[in-house]
């Protein structure tokens, strides 16, 4: 550990910050980092790229009123630079490019400033940037935005995003189209000659390697000549869109190494930030932290891991950190915590109400009941409530919020009815809230576990041609490629059906509904039945069917009973979702709960089916278009005589 003070180099070109651990050169006034000097390597980035493509903030824009997640990609060049902090315990810099009416149609409608800090003997530096559009200038779109760093393909060949997702990797040169064959979508290919033999016929794709936001606290890179880790940390999610359960890219062959902060990724347009006519905006993406740890150990890379673990617990606790020097970024004396305690009441599972073990509790953006899944522009705070339904959130920025939650096991959103206003150094105690998920009558049957996951359905192997190492005996089994083929090949003539009280979800239920491939080129919709038994029925009443979809993408879901012709059917959702979740491997999306009635008139003494159509099949993308269930449950009326002969 070096005591050395901080120092910072400006030349003509280049700034260099060096505290005797690290050097770290930016191009100047372009802000973009181009070297990275540590533990004896001269540059830790890829030195065959160019400059402007090493360590670089990003993102993709469009015109208002685009359509879909694409756009123009912009490497931020700052076309001023400024000493912001410069004291022998830290440097701050700043990089900004402002925007004028005369770059409409050419730039993004945003003045940006990248900031970079490197503090007294801390082995790493910090990252974080304001975006800022003021009213009166033009809307747009903003799909993405993130901090990249490209590293040496021949030093980092070892990557690490969790305990158990962390492996050897192939080299970019092993995606080129000589040794590798395109697979069903550009990100995934199949290595057919990679300079290694091991990866010889396994898929890389970048997509299996996502991460949910409450997971992705550290990923990274390790070398083992000479032993170090790069490790990219993000302390907080607070400054990400989606929540705790939106995924976002990690690291993947590169060596690339990303800090996602807004990605459409899983979610598809609703996850698109659009700003309107006359809408002023600011945000503040950041800081995370670029960590850089070493070993003596040249054979193992887990002390690296483990370091970086301990590192980023240490983040963790530090946040809200106390040295940016932006007044857009609150201090936790400018900020307010929010305390309290959830409970369910769900009458047909209890009297009582019972705590909200493991609630999700959050303060979003003011919106509907869970608009959080779908805000971008705002900033978002979450915990986690413990076994007796307690939850506290610390530090939260100013600014009026909107208190949501939700509870494994149990359907629905909640959110609380007041708008809560959160004020430097206030500590609110929302005391106890009650969450009472939609119900109408006790549980005739189920299928799956109220989680916002497809997880606990029947996952296939992979086909053998298509297998990434790493997955295989793994609990994200899910995440191997072409796994939506095998439906195919487990019901070649006919559609899934499903007998409530034989039938066992775990084995009988594939993961993910997806069209049935007629031929090479042409897919057809299909129909999934449910087989239940009704006795003690009477045609007045009327029985509540309740539908939670994990995923949805290009996708409709048509609900007909005992009839797979009738038409109209009794319900449809309508074509909804771009999560493209199926072709990702990601187990869910967006969540959504549909909640239908079903006349009794519909309904007979003894033997029923449930029919579910996903009709979608006939764009180039009909493969992926397709359902995750996340639970589905009916429900006898609330005065029950009716009841099933399985539950």
């Amino acid at each position: 550990m070096s005591s050395q003070r901080v120092r910072l180099i400006i030349q003509d070109r280049y700034v260099v910050m060096d505290n005797g651990i690290l050097q770290v050169t930016l191009s100047n006034p372009d802000g973009i980092v181009t070297r990275i000097q540590y533990s004896g390597i001269d540059n830790l980035l890829e030195v065959l790229n160019e400059e402007v493509n090493r360590g670089y903030w990003d993102l993709v824009w469009s015109e208002a009123g685009s359509v879909g997640t694409t756009g123009t990609f912009d490497v931020i060049k700052g076309t001023k630079f400024k000493v912001r902090v410069e004291n022998e315990e830290q440097v701050e810099i700043s990089f900004t490019r402002k925007w004028n009416p005369s770059q409409e149609g050419k730039l993004v409608p945003l003045n940006i400033d990248k900031r970079f800090i490197m503090l007294r003997n801390s082995s790493g530096f910090y990252s974080y940037a304001i975006y800022e559009h003021l009213k009166e200038w033009p809307p747009f779109n903003l799909p993405q935005t993130r901090i990249t760093f490209k590293l040496r393909k021949e030093k980092f060949h070892y990557m690490a995003i969790a305990d158990n997702r962390q492996r050897y990797m192939p080299l970019p040169d092993d995606r080129s189209p000589e040794r590798s064959q395109a697979l069903a979508y550009p990100e995934a290919v199949l290595l057919v000659d990679p300079i290694e033999p091991e990866f010889k016929g396994e898929v890389d794709d970048k997509y299996e390697y996502s991460c949910e936001n409450q997971n992705l606290h550290v990923h990274g890179w390790v070398c083992m000549d000479p032993p170090i880790g790069f490790w990219q940390i993000t302390p907080s999610d607070e400054f990400r869109s989606g929540g705790p359960l939106k995924q976002n890219l990690t690291s993947h062959v590169g060596p690339t190494c990303l800090a996602m902060f807004l990605s459409a990724h899983y979610s598809g347009e609703d996850l698109v930030l659009k700003l309107k006519p006359d809408e002023p905006w600011k945000k503040i993406f950041g800081p995370v932290f670029i960590y850089l740890n070493s070993a003596s150990d040249a054979t193992d890379p887990s002390p690296l891991w483990d370091d970086a673990k301990k590192q980023m617990m240490t983040e963790v606790q530090s946040w809200p950190y106390k040295f940016p020097a932006s007044e857009d970024y609150p201090p936790s004396d400018q900020r307010g915590n929010v305390k309290g305690r959830i409970q369910i009441l769900d009458r047909y599972v209890s009297k009582d109400r019972v705590p909200g073990n493991g609630a999700y509790v959050g303060l979003a953006p003011p919106g509907d009941v869970g608009s959080w899944q779908r805000d971008c522009k705002g900033y978002q705070f979450w915990t986690r409530a413990d076994e007796k339904g307690y939850y506290s959130i610390q530090n939260i920025r100013e600014g009026d919020y909107n208190l949501y939650a939700w509870c494994p096991g149990f359907i629905g959103d909640y959110r609380y009815d007041a708008t809560i206003s959160i004020t430097a150094g206030c500590d609110i105690d929302v005391d106890d809230i009650v969450y009472e998920p939609p119900r109408d009558g006790p549980t005739l049957w189920e299928i799956g576990i109220p989680d916002r996951s497809a997880a606990e359905f029947y996952v296939p192997d992979p086909n053998p041609m298509y297998i990434n190492k790493l997955y295989v005996n793994h609990p994200d089994r899910f995440r191997q490629y072409g796994l939506w083929e095998r439906y195919q090949e487990l019901y070649p003539d006919e559609d899934l059906i499903y007998s409530i009280g034989t039938s066992d979800y775990t084995k009988d239920w594939f993961f993910a509904q997806v069209p049935r491939k007629k031929d090479e080129d042409t897919y057809q919709g299909t129909t999934w039945q449910i087989k239940f038994q009704l006795k003690h029925f009477s045609e007045s009443d009327t029985l509540k069917l309740r539908i939670a979809l994990a995923t949805a993408n290009i996708a409709e879901l048509q609900i007909r009973i005992n009839d797979s012709k009738a038409d109209p059917p009794l319900f449809t959702t309508g074509v909804i979702g771009n999560d493209n979740t199926i072709a990702r491997h990601g187990i869910h999306g967006l969540y959504w709960l549909y909640n239908i009635d079903i006349p009794g008139t519909l309904l007979v003494e003894g033997a029923n089916t449930l029919f579910l159509t996903q009709p979608m099949s006939s764009s180039p993308l009909a493969p992926f278009h397709g359902l995750m269930y996340d639970y589905i449950r009916l429900e006898g009326p609330s005065s029950s005589s009716s009841s099933s002969s399985t539950t």
